[in-house]
């Protein structure tokens, strides 16, 4: 039996996709790094297009999963950060200013200044996820990315607000209470899958994040550091599956392990020679088909969905922003030929991303598919120390830090 782990040193990250739930434990490491000792996963039948729409087979899916990581990592699981997508997710720029008191910028300026940010108009049925800063401003000197301390007047905020479903979240958040989990916060996906797969040197000079899962392509743009636009496309790799299905007379279980073993998204690169089996409905007997006739089914339908994302981009007005082009990642974005359809669709460097930046189960984890609950690890952890930071008195002496410290140990365990 393996020694019970410190509950506080673990973040969960619970990746809610359309056709796979991902339960994903980390644990932190004395350098600062995060280890993967945890991985659990169950398909997913409850959800479509990122939205649940069966409650009791996506609350038995998030149970199987989070067992499963429980076991490997030998803890057990309280709270999880959970990933929420779907066209429902709207993203919007508001600006907020506020008065400097004490004419030095503090952790509360910081405060009341995204609170008047986020003072934006939304739907009664829209409920705001994220207020993301992109970069403050005082008294008329721009591009401040950690305003605390720094002297000044006037304090504003350029923030990226986040709004999702009101009825989408509760949905989820519903589905993981009644595995008796709590859920620490709801992170939009493709904002956690920008923690795991883009580099800040990316961020910096302008990257697309196109997150190419089962029911949905998620977007996000960053400039500058900062992320600046998002958007969610709901046709993704489920519908590929459709017209496989469709096109080749087969079980749609049947096209998504002849999409996932033998499809290709450009047709040029399919050996004209290469045959597969495809099973038929009913009792009929399985026939023989060439690749490349699969491939020319299925580049269209990506080709289309390549078209949807650049139109996005170009409705955006970040096209000529992004230097650092395209990731791809996610599940749908591994198939051969992607990457090389994505550079001829966008006109611009694409690569597969991958996640990076954690340690623990290198083979499993090195994957687009964990792209999303990686992220979540990773978001989790930031989230975590930044609480600590906060938590830590600035001044004082070490003698007081040291004896909230002593409590706060002697309370926890």
């Amino acid at each position: 039996m393996k020694p019970r782990k410190p509950e506080k040193s673990l973040v969960v990250g619970l990746d809610v996709g359309t056709s796979k739930i991902v339960a994903i434990v980390g644990e932190s490491q004395p350098d600062g790094g995060v280890e993967v000792i945890g991985l659990g996963s169950h398909p997913s039948t409850g959800l479509k297009r990122g939205v649940v729409v069966d409650m009791a087979s996506t609350e038995q899916a998030i149970q199987r999963a989070v067992e499963e990581a429980e076991l490997m990592a030998g803890c057990e699981i309280h709270s999880v950060y959970a990933g929420i997508s779907g066209s429902h997710i709207r993203s919007l720029n508001s600006d907020g200013t506020v008065a400097i008191k004490d004419k030095e910028v503090s952790e509360g300026d910081v405060d009341r200044v995204l609170d008047a940010a986020r003072a934006v108009p939304v739907a009664a049925d829209q409920k705001i996820l994220h207020v993301l800063p992109q970069e403050y401003v005082i008294d008329n000197q721009d591009g401040i990315r950690q305003p605390i301390g720094m002297a000044g007047v006037r304090l504003e905020a350029h923030v990226h607000v986040v709004t999702a479903a009101l009825s989408a979240t509760q949905n989820i958040s519903k589905c993981v209470a009644r595995c008796g989990l709590t859920v620490d916060e709801l992170i939009m996906q493709p904002l956690a899958a920008s923690y795991a797969v883009l580099t800040d040197d990316e961020k910096d000079l302008g990257v697309c994040l196109v997150d190419v899962g089962a029911g949905t392509t998620d977007i996000a743009i960053f400039t500058g550091g900062a992320i600046r636009h998002t958007a969610c496309i709901p046709i993704a790799g489920d519908q590929v599956t459709n017209d496989i299905a469709v096109a080749l007379r087969t079980p749609t279980q049947h096209a998504e392990d002849i999409k996932i073993k033998y499809a290709c998204a450009l047709s040029q690169l399919a050996n004209p020679d290469e045959t597969i089996e495809v099973p038929s409905v009913g009792d009929r007997p399985p026939r023989r088909l060439a690749r490349q006739t699969l491939a020319e089914i299925v580049e269209p339908r990506y080709e289309e969905l390549f078209g949807l994302v650049r139109d996005e981009l170009r409705r955006s007005g970040f096209e000529e922003l992004i230097a650092a082009g395209i990731v791809i990642t996610g599940g749908s974005a591994k198939m051969e030929g992607a990457v090389e359809l994505a550079e001829e669709v966008f006109h611009m460097p694409v690569r597969l991303g991958s996640p990076q930046y954690v340690d623990g189960l290198m083979d499993v984890i090195r994957n687009p598919i964990h792209a999303t609950g990686v992220g979540l690890l990773l978001y989790g952890y930031e989230n975590l120390s930044r609480r600590d930071r906060r938590s830590t008195p600035i001044g004082g002496s070490m003698g007081e830090v040291w004896d909230r410290m002593k409590s706060w140990f002697q309370g926890r365990f």
